[in-house]
């Protein structure tokens, strides 16, 4: 009996093995061309959180879109004081809505700033190289490929960790050295650009509003620098350097800096520059060695890879949160799309959802970092905006964590802390890291509970929040503000309430966690009738719509669970309900939305249909969500293409929700794969609890599910089979109830089940 089990604990490692060395990222999902992107916007990208490229070809040059993620013009428009919480109602009330809109959203559309800002662009000369052969972007090691017809080859790649990217030209000949050498393009602040009428990625003003001074351009020898003068004595510099090094290669170095001395470095030498691509290949190694999933949709599975690429790319501890384009602003001689900043009335939530399931913590705290560090101003905000103590955060805000206004029923949200705080309680739960719950969670949520109790009103034992929205259901008109609440801020009011219960009770603070539910309790229940989750109350959803902001609930607050009676029929009412209205005024983050609650539901072949829908219609051809139907509107009206993240993240998110879901107290294996799926794995995807797990579905059949438990405690998890067998652990003492088992585990102990096959 003992060597049948150490035979059969053999095998399963071994299987394991190949299952993980068959989920691999691997060459078929790297993005490939025949030439070189003729638009910024389907160039290839680069990035470290901090800087980023984009490698296209502009009037026959090889160009370089270099950005900054800090690079920002922080002017305030909006004027603060002349508007509060307490006046937008007396407006709302008295239907004299006018003013509000004038002072409110007004400077949003009027002022050029705040706005995040790009840096300038680096050329080269490729003619004398003929034509381009391939041009390809290996995501496993985050290094560009160029190969020319007469053999020359050209490599780029920003450093994983270090602040500076990386370029050479290999193969060249003597005639065409001075092709290598770059030229720096700085952007049109100075002039007005000429306006592509083609363009149609609603781009903002030109960049000459912003009435910068001239900029410097200084050459001297191997090395440029660029000095471009902003606003109130600040600045950014941009740094080229290069070297000619023997074997006909060109290798060079470009940075920038902001606000802070000349970018001034020591030149690494080519064995130098060599080591430099190890450390950076590695990072990447490193970081693809996280987690792992294999999808029979080959469409699916390449987009989901690349989608997190761009998340490496993009996300970084000590780099600020992800804006709406990140490291990637546009290169059009405009400011980029809705300013290029922090929209967390959906945009940035939506950007950071597949962190905690893929297992890249490290990329999720950003977000919380950045909240944290403008956490003080967000307090005075609070204050001064809503006049009471706690804590709220803008819906959209500069950089530092000043408020731009725009449509203030959503960029002046009474609800947005309550979304945000969600992503401390997330950080938590995932990593169960205690330091990280008393220093940060707990006083985040307590902070953010603590302010919607004192905004809100008790009537009739009832709390009341005086104004209400749902973004972004009747844009910015007066009708657009509810009396009552809306669904969307009352899920996040009933989660935050929740959460900040939970929170105390896990930091000791018993009292004060009954202090919550007592407030959660005088919350009144969600607004439902036929057609599922109202938009508010008397008010069903009556027309297609881009915000899934009304089922909040469902995704991604999972107060809601398909494998409750009573929430099954509301959730199947909602769902029957967007079905019926269409998708002709969503835009790409939508179907990536609806992919998520269909999981939800279980909707299996739904949810994939609207990932599909995703890849195929809203993408560019690098993979960057262009928000409009890319093929003349097909399932949507808008067919224009702002380019946007949060679209792309959402669908990395959906992807997870059909191979493992978090519950509120328990985890679910293959919730939502299709039966046509017949082979489907996923390896160290992440559950709430700190559980590492890993599972395979193979000939139409679940195999195993594999758990690895970081920090001990109580699992809870329903299996996709029957029955089942512990296959390395058969002491362990198990209950299973209503399809549910539990186990207590041991911090880094592990457990496998495996299907019995009845």
């Amino acid at each position: 009996m003992k060597s049948y089990f150490i035979r059969a604990n053999f095998l399963v490692v071994l299987f394991l093995q190949l299952i993980v060395g068959r989920a691999q990222i691997n060459p078929t999902h790297n993005l490939q061309s025949k030439q070189l992107a003729h638009r910024w916007d389907e160039a290839m990208p680069l990035g470290n959180g901090m800087l980023g490229a984009l490698v296209w070809e502009k009037d026959g040059k090889l160009r370089l879109s270099l950005d900054r993620a800090d690079l920002w013009d922080e002017r305030k428009a909006l004027d603060l004081r002349k508007l509060n919480f307490k006046w937008v109602e007396q407006q709302v009330l008295k239907n004299d809505y006018d003013t509000v809109q004038r002072i409110g959203d007004a400077p949003y559309d009027r002022s050029p700033y705040p706005t995040k800002l790009p840096a300038a662009a680096m050329e080269f000369n490729i003619n004398s190289f003929g034509k381009v052969v391939s041009s390809e972007l290996d995501i496993q090691k985050a290094i560009n490929t160029v190969v020319f017809q007469n053999g020359t080859v050209f490599h780029c790649f920003i450093h994983a960790t270090l602040p500076r990217g990386y370029f050479a030209f290999e193969n060249i000949s003597q005639n065409d050295f001075e092709s290598a050498i770059p030229q720096l393009v700085t952007h049109a602040y100075n002039i007005e650009a000429v306006e592509d009428k083609k363009d149609n990625s609603h781009a903002g003003s030109s960049l000459q509003k912003l009435g910068y001074a001239k900029g410097s351009l200084a050459k001297t020898g191997n090395s440029i620098l660029y000095r471009q003068p902003t606003y109130d004595n600040h600045y950014f510099e941009v740094r080229v350097d290069w070297k000619k090094f023997p074997g006909n290669k060109v290798i060079g170095t470009w940075t920038i800096t902001s606000d802070t001395r000349s970018a001034a470095y020591q030149w690494p030498g080519e064995a130098s520059a060599s080591e430099y691509m190890a450390s950076h290949i590695n990072w990447w190694k490193s970081f693809w060695s996280r987690s792992s999933i294999s999808l029979p949709d080959t469409l699916l599975e390449k987009q989901y890879f690349l989608e997190l690429y761009k998340l490496g790319s993009v996300s970084r501890k000590g780099a600020p949160a992800i804006t709406l384009q990140a490291v990637w602003t546009a290169d059009n001689g405009s400011l980029p799309p809705w300013k290029g900043d922090f929209h967390n009335d959906l945009n940035t939530q939506l950007s950071y959802w597949p962190c905690y399931t893929a297992n890249h913590l490290t990329e999720g705290v950003s977000y919380t970092d950045w909240l944290w560090k403008i956490r003080q101003k967000n307090f005075q905000y609070t204050k001064q905006y809503f006049g009471v103590n706690g804590l709220n955060v803008p819906g959209i805000v500069t950089l530092s964590g000043d408020p731009m206004g725009g449509w203030i029923q959503y960029s002046l949200s009474p609800t947005i802390g309550a979304w945000c705080a969600q992503y401390f309680y997330w950080q938590w739960k995932y990593s169960m890291d205690e330091k990280f719950l008393q220093d940060k969670a707990y006083p985040y949520v307590h902070d953010v509970a603590t302010y919607l109790e004192n905004i809100t009103r008790l009537e009739n034992g009832k709390r009341k929040l005086p104004l209400s929205s749902s973004p972004e259901y009747n844009d910015n008109d007066r009708s657009a503000w509810f009396l009552e609440w809306s669904n969307f801020d009352l899920s996040l009011a009933r989660f935050l309430f929740g959460a900040a219960a939970e929170l105390s009770n896990s930091t000791g603070k018993k009292e004060e966690a009954k202090h919550w539910l007592q407030v959660l309790g005088q919350l009144p229940l969600y607004e439902v009738n036929e057609t599922g989750f109202t938009v508010a109350p008397g008010l069903n959803l009556n027309e297609s719509h881009r915000h899934m902001s009304q089922y909040m609930a469902i995704y991604p607050l999972a107060l809601m669970d398909i494998n409750n009676a009573s929430d099954k029929v509301i959730i199947d009412n909602s769902l029957k309900r967007l079905e019926q209205m269409g998708t002709r005024a969503w835009c790409g983050y939508s179907f990536s939305w609806m992919a998520c609650l269909y999981a939800r539901a279980h909707k299996a072949d739904s949810a994939v249909k609207q990932l599909q829908i995703f890849a195929s219609n809203f993408c560019s051809s690098n993979s960057f969500h262009l928000n409009g139907d890319q093929k003349n509107g097909q399932y949507s009206n808008f067919t224009y293409r702002p380019f946007t993240l949060e679209g792309n993240f959402a669908f990395a998110q959906g992807v997870h929700e059909l191979l493992l879901q978090s519950k509120n107290d328990y985890i679910e294996i293959f919730p939502a794969v299709p039966a046509s799926w017949k082979n489907v794995s996923f390896t160290n995807l992440r559950a709430e609890g700190a559980f590492i797990i890993s599972a395979a579905k193979e000939n139409g059949v679940p195999s195993y599910v594999k758990i690895n438990s970081e920090k001990g405690g109580l699992l809870r998890i329903k299996l996709p089979f029957k029955t089942w067998l512990i296959k390395n652990n058969s002491s362990k003492k198990v209950e299973s109830k209503d399809g549910i088992v539990e186990i207590k585990l041991k911090a880094s102990e592990t457990i496998i089940f495996e299907n019995a096959y009845e």
